[in-house]
């Protein structure tokens, strides 16, 4: 993906810059930290999808409150 954006010399780099900035011993850990938030987004995402309730085809789902028929509209 990246070399499509920035092409394969524009990768090499980003890549060297990112190893002379960081050093060779905290690449892996950047690399597990950005792997653990991964999971965290989706399980997030998976979360709330869990929490909206799914419209099913044909039929409404109503959110307004009902209005008593003694009541003036």
């Amino acid at each position: 993906m990246l070399a499509e954006i920035f092409g394969l010399d524009g990768v090499i780099v980003i890549v060297v810059a990112i190893v002379v900035l960081f050093g060779g011993t905290q690449i892996p850990k950047l690399a597990r930290s950005l792997g653990s938030a991964q999971k965290e987004f989706k399980n997030g995402l998976q979360e709330g999808a869990a929490t909206v309730p799914v419209k099913e085809a044909g039929s409404a789902v109503s959110t307004a409150t009902p209005v008593p028929s003694d009541h003036p509209a």
